[in-house]
């Protein structure tokens, strides 16, 4: 928070920050760890889905009373990762439809109903997964509606070009925005 406060100070211009989960706590996850392959437990609307989400909201309370506002928020930092990465690290599995079920049953009215004004961003991870990300999530009117964009990360973009990717997807959803949200170099080990 000291960080971010400086930031925010030091800058000529509005900063608009986002955040995005890496894991839930390890009581709500199929696998019992923070770490690892695991899913949230049960299904979209039940006990552990309804509790992720208002972990959300207390996030975005808990910032605000240090004067501390996001614009946005994904509903899951690279979801498929969940399913492919090594043993230590934290992270959350999620289908497209199970994302667009967590968007439209709890994440996306958490959000409506608090006071945050809060965008939410849908996917988080590689573009590669584009458009069939987008056409699960966004081609469900209930969860299109609280969806305000996709967020993309690039580390696999020379396997996909943008047309296919970026481009169709725009043409498909001209109304919800694109946004790189994560990128580094030395992402290959041999590069």
């Amino acid at each position: 928070i000291p960080l971010l406060r400086r930031a925010l100070a030091m800058s000529k211009r509005p900063l608009f920050l986002f955040a995005s989960p890496w894991t839930a706590p390890a009581w709500m996850r199929s696998n019992g760890d923070v770490r690892g392959k695991g899913t949230l437990k049960g299904k979209a609307g039940d006990k552990y889905h309804k509790t992720w989400a208002n972990y959300f909201i207390k996030f975005l309370d808990e910032y605000a009373k240090h004067n501390v506002t996001f614009w946005a928020v994904t509903a899951q930092n690279e979801p498929l990762a969940g399913l492919f990465t090594p043993p230590q690290a934290p992270t959350i599995a999620f289908t497209a439809a199970q994302q667009r079920d967590f968007i439209a049953q709890d994440l996306g009215p958490a959000l409506a109903r608090s006071p945050h004004r809060t965008r939410l961003l849908m996917l988080d991870d590689q573009r590669i997964h584009l458009p069939h990300w987008a056409k699960v999530v966004l081609g469900n009117a209930t969860a299109a509606r609280y969806v305000a964009g996709l967020a993309v990360h690039w580390y696999l973009d020379a396997i996909v070009p943008p047309g296919c990717s970026l481009e169709a997807t725009h043409k498909l959803f001209p109304d919800h925005f694109l946004l790189y949200t994560e990128a580094c170099t030395g992402f290959f080990m041999f590069r």
